[in-house]
Parts: structure tokens; C-alpha cells; sequence
């Protein structure tokens, strides 16, 4: 392969301190790079540098003669008075852009919900961001380096992203870098990890998965201080290993040697424990919508429905991801759940013992705070918070659990208005689990946090019991929170038995119509004659009507967790395990089905 870019004995430093020491690296034809690392360790310095728009204090980036290198960085540096069309195409003629492949994959998977001769000035933060995007992807470039490109991006852009990186160069040519703490996006794409730490730059084959192996072979041999951090890891990798078939099977790392590791993992969530402490909790009624319809009034005097006919009995324990376009209702229907949001029709229940908390995206909680230390908030909160269940239970004070998120004794002393957008939502999150509520709602938790921040929030999480509802863009978080998907589509809530990967093909045959999806399913590369079709479709049927059946029994018997004797830990356990049997027939039930729709198509 051959040579694009290099760095030699890159030194970087700050007045108050150095952030790398003689790094030297080199790029390829065909590199993939994820570059990861913890927040304010130098990531978006290092893509910086490497791509020409940052002057290291000494050593030199050298480039190969003719390499063009496109950049995305953070900075917002679209001129208002533009239009998308201008920013994006430039003068370029209609016929030509028009007539470029390129050019039209990147407005349709960016740009189709914005009018194209919108000014610029006029658009949102996010929107503005897809831009600037749309605007790089449409240049011909040799190595493209991108900081954060999934800020502000849903799901089905993340995922057009990913495959429009993928198939932009043909094997063994151009060159990617990223920073990024989109896990599912990094190991989707890359070929080759960066770990930047203590001013070095640490290479790892593979993706995020494959270096999350690597990184672990690596802290088993560290001190004694790395263990935290290996403990975690191993966590992550654990879950990896055992999660959905989809993410199992692919061979991104040595299968034997990821076994091993985990051999004395246990699962992430006791959720035998987890579910008997959240009944106690909450009881068996948590907050039900019942047949519930949202309707806003419009500009020109009628009106909008957002959601209609939803149908959601909220269980104690559940773990649940929502999915949805942006305007699709999800910040609707967490409203209707939190209570600040009230029904056009139908009606909402909600339990007695209910203490509903949302993670917002605005730092509310931190308002009143703003020019208080650390040090002083913690003061005031309660004296401890227990973790986990059983034998496993610990209190922990305050202290203690910014410790696990991450904050330093010397950051206890700094005001909220001067910690970073990771250290703001960090301490935001300890306010909200320090308040003790049983229903906990998560709107957009990922943003600002690093890679390994995301794992130890991961891993408190694991350990809190109550009802935990959570709408992010992170494929990979929502998968490792939740234990279950809805989305919301044409105003109504959809279980999702094949979890975002259903999500995404039932959108696809949504933004296709339902002309095209009618006229292309019969020709779904399935292999499957009209015999052969109608068979699996019935059996489609019958498997809906079964896990819809099933999964009712398991609402009814958590519900009846309630009114068992509480002391009765045998009984609790003999109940546990049945809905934990028919929870796993459940599984086994929706991957069939999932096999089924897509040999259907």
C-alpha cells in the first residue's frame, strides 16, 4: 500500500501542560483509523495536526505529493447568507452535480428533509452540521478526516454514513480518520484503532470490538491502578461476545481468546434481582397509555397528530429504547410518561409509588448551580446511594460516584460553568440518580462523553433498579442499555422483535412508499416460490400472535410479583425463573420471526 501521510516526533504542548511527546505515525492507502481516547487527551489535536490545520510546537506531518485531505472539524464555519444549494455545490452547474452519483448519495442521505435554496442562517445547530457534512462528503478527496461526523445525526444517518464511508474508495485506496464515541459507527467502519493517552498514540488492529480484546490482553499485564479501567473493559467485552447474533457472528476478533476472557464475567445485569427490587419499588402498575392519541394545533388553524391509538403498559424493571425520526413524537411520548405532556385522547395511569426523572439534553438540573464548586453541590445531596442488589449491594457517597464517572479530587474544586460538556453531563446524571427516582427517562445521554465514560455510565446503569427509558442516537448504547426496542412510526408505537437493524428496513419500505414496497417485495431476493412465500408468511402470523401472546403472560406475572410475600426469596425465585424462561422463548420466538420477514423481505 502505498504511502498517503506521516508524522515524526510530534510535540505538543499547552502553558499548562503537554499533550504529546515525539509521536510518529504513518497512514496508508486503505487505513481505516478510529481514534479514541478519553475527553481532553488530544484526539481532535492529533486529527488536527495530521490533516494541516494545527501547527505542532515541534516534529512535522509530511505529505505525499498530490493528497488532497478533506477535513470536518467542530468548528461551525458556514456563511449565513449562503444557501444549502451554495454551500454543498458551489457554482458548480446543475447538470454536472446532478450527473455525479457521488454528489446525489450525499443529498439524499443527508439533505432531503431541507429545502435546497434554504439560507444557511436559518437552519439549526444540527442542521447546519448536516451541511457542513454533505458539504465535504461531495469534494473528491484522498483522505477525508472527520471529528464527531454523528453529532447531531439519528440513527438512519449514522447508518447511511457508515455505508457511504465503506463503499466511497475502492479496496486498498483513500484513507479515513476519525475521532468519534460512536462504538457501533467505529467498529462498523474501521480497520485500525488509535488509543490516545498519556501524550502517546497507541495502535490496535481492528475496530472497536477487536480493540477492546486487545486493550484487555493489555491491562491484564498492567499495574494495579489500571484495574478499574480493565474491569470495565472485560464488561464491555462480555456483552459484546454475548449479545445479538447479528454482532456475534461477525469475525472481528479471535473467538477462542475473547471466551477466555470472559470466562468468569457474569451476565451484566442480575436481572432476577434487578426486577424483584424494582417491584418492591414501584408495585406492579408503573404508567400505563392506554389507547392514547397526541394531537398539536397547526399555523393555518387545524391540526397535527403526533401519536395515535398507543397501547403501552409500562412494566417494573423494563429497559427500553426508543426509535424515530427526528419530529416522529419521541419527546411526545416521554412527555406523556413524565407527565408534561397531556393526552388529546385516551387516558395515561400512572402508579401511586411513580418518581419519574429525566436526563434532559438541556443541563437543567445544573442551572441553579452554575457558579458553585463541585465540591459545594455534593454537599448537599444525601449522604449515600446504594448500587446494586443482594449481595452485591453497596452504599456509596457521593464522592464516591463521581469517583466512577470519572472526576478527579482536584475537579471537586471547580465551578460548574468551568467543567467541560463531558464533566457537565456526568454530574448532571449523579444529581438525577441522587434524587432516587424508580422510572428514570434518558433523552440523548451519549453526547460529550468519550468511549470509556460511555462504559463506566454502562456500567452504573447495570446496577440501578427501576423502570429505564431511553431515546439516544448511540446504536451502540441503546443496545447495551436496554433489553428491548420500540420505534415510533406514522404516529404509532411499534415493538421492534429484531431490535434497530428492524428499524432501520421497516423505514427503508416506509421512504419507499407503499406503491414501491407492495411492488418490490415479491421480488425480494429471497429465493422463496409463491408456495414457499405464503407458508413463511403465515407462519409470520402465527409467530406475532404467539409473542404478543407470551409477552402479555410475562406483564401479568411481573404485575403479580407485587402481591407475592417479599420475604418469600424461594417463591420470588421460582416466579423469576418462569418469566425469565418465557422471557428467553420470547428471544428465540423474534429471531425466527426476524429470519422470516427477511427472506420475505
Amino acid at each position: 500500500m502505498a504511502h498517503l501521510l506521516g508524522a515524526e516526533a510530534l510535540h505538543l504542548e499547552y502553558p499548562t501542560r503537554v499533550v504529546f511527546d515525539s509521536v510518529t505515525l504513518g497512514i496508508e492507502e486503505g487505513d481505516r483509523i478510529g481514534i479514541v481516547g478519553r475527553n481532553g487527551d488530544g484526539k481532535s489535536s492529533l486529527l488536527g495536526m495530521l490533516a494541516g490545520i494545527k501547527e505542532p510546537n515541534s516534529g512535522r506531518v509530511t505529505v505525499r505529493g498530490g493528497t488532497t485531505i478533506g477535513v470536518l472539524d467542530q468548528a461551525d464555519t458556514l456563511p449565513d447568507d449562503l444557501t444549502i444549494a451554495e454551500a454543498v455545490v458551489g457554482d458548480t452547474p446543475e447538470y454536472e452535480w446532478a450527473g455525479d452519483a457521488r454528489v446525489r448519495d450525499v443529498i439524499a442521505g443527508l439533505l432531503t428533509d431541507l429545502p435546497w435554496d434554504a439560507q444557511i442562517g436559518s437552519l439549526s445547530g444540527g442542521q447546519r452540521r448536516r451541511v457542513s457534512l454533505a458539504k465535504l462528503l461531495a469534494g473528491d478527496w484522498d483522505v477525508i478526516a472527520l471529528d464527531e461526523p454523528t453529532n447531531h445525526l439519528d440513527v438512519e444517518a449514522i447508518t447511511w454514513l457508515a455505508g457511504h464511508l465503506k463503499r466511497r474508495w475502492a479496496a486498498n485506496s483513500g484513507a479515513l480518520m476519525v475521532v468519534t464515541h460512536d462504538r457501533w459507527f467505529l467498529d462498523e467502519i474501521c480497520t485500525e484503532t488509535w488509543e490516545v493517552h498519556d501524550r502517546i498514540v497507541e495502535p490496535f488492529e481492528g475496530g472497536y470490538a477487536a480493540y477492546i480484546l486487545q486493550r484487555v490482553e493489555r491491562d491484564r499485564m498492567a499495574a494495579a491502578t489500571e484495574a478499574k479501567r480493565q474491569n470495565l473493559a472485560r464488561k464491555e467485552l462480555a456483552w459484546l461476545r454475548r449479545g445479538a447474533p447479528a454482532r456475534t457472528s461477525k469475525p472481528k476478533f479471535r473467538i477462542d481468546a475473547a471466551n477466555e476472557l470472559i470466562a468468569d464475567v457474569p451476565e451484566i445485569r442480575d436481572k432476577v434481582s434487578l426486577q424483584s427490587l424494582a417491584v418492591s419499588r414501584l408495585g406492579k402498575d408503573v404508567v400505563d397509555l392506554l389507547d392514547v392519541d397526541v394531537t398539536y394545533p397547526t399555523a393555518d388553524g387545524g391540526t397535527k397528530t403526533v401519536l395515535r391509538d398507543v397501547e403501552w403498559r409500562i412494566a417494573p424493571g423494563e429497559r427500553t429504547g426508543i426509535l424515530g425520526v427526528n419530529g416522529a413524537g419521541k419527546s411526545t411520548l416521554l412527555g406523556l410518561i413524565s407527565g408534561t405532556v397531556e393526552p388529546s385522547g385516551g387516558r395515561v395511569k400512572r402508579g401511586k409509588t411513580v418518581k419519574v426523572q429525566t436526563l434532559t439534553q438541556r443541563l437543567d438540573e445544573l442551572a441553579q448551580h452554575w457558579n458553585d464548586p463541585v465540591r459545594v453541590i455534593i454537599s448537599g445531596l444525601r449522604t449515600s446511594y446504594t448500587m446494586g442488589t443482594g449481595s452485591k449491594a453497596q452504599d456509596l457517597t457521593p464522592g464516591q460516584l463521581l469517583e466512577r464517572l470519572g472526576f478527579s479530587s482536584a475537579q471537586l474544586s471547580t465551578p460548574v460553568k468551568d467543567l467541560s460538556g463531558g464533566q457537565q453531563r456526568r454530574l448532571q446524571l449523579l444529581l438525577v440518580l441522587l434524587d432516587q427516582p424508580n422510572v428514570l427517562i434518558l433523552d440523548e445521554p451519549t453526547n460529550d462523553l468519550d468511549t470509556d465514560m460511555l462504559a463506566a455510565i454502562e456500567d452504573l446503569l447495570d446496577s440501578w433498579s427501576g423502570t429505564l427509558l431511553v431515546v439516544s442516537h448511540d446504536r451502540y448504547f441503546l443496545e447495551r442499555v436496554t433489553d428491548q426496542q420500540f420505534a415510533i412510526l406514522d404516529g404509532r408505537l411499534r415493538h421492534l422483535p429484531g431490535g434497530v437493524d428492524e428499524y432501520l428496513r421497516l423505514r427503508q419500505l416506509q421512504d419507499a412508499g407503499p406503491a414501491k414496497a407492495a411492488t418490490s417485495a415479491p421480488a425480494a431476493p429471497t429465493g422463496l416460490d409463491g408456495a414457499a412465500l405464503r407458508t413463511a408468511q403465515k407462519e409470520v402470523s402465527a409467530l406475532e400472535r404467539r409473542i404478543q401472546k407470551l409477552t402479555e403472560q410475562v406483564d401479568r406475572a411481573k404485575h403479580a410479583l407485587a402481591d407475592h410475600d417479599q420475604a418469600d426469596y424461594a417463591g420470588l425465585g421460582e416466579k423469576m425463573k418462569a418469566i425469565g424462561d418465557t422471557e428467553a422463548e420470547i428471544e428465540e420466538l423474534e429471531l425466527r420471526w426476524f429470519e422470516l420477514t427477511e427472506q420475505i423481505g
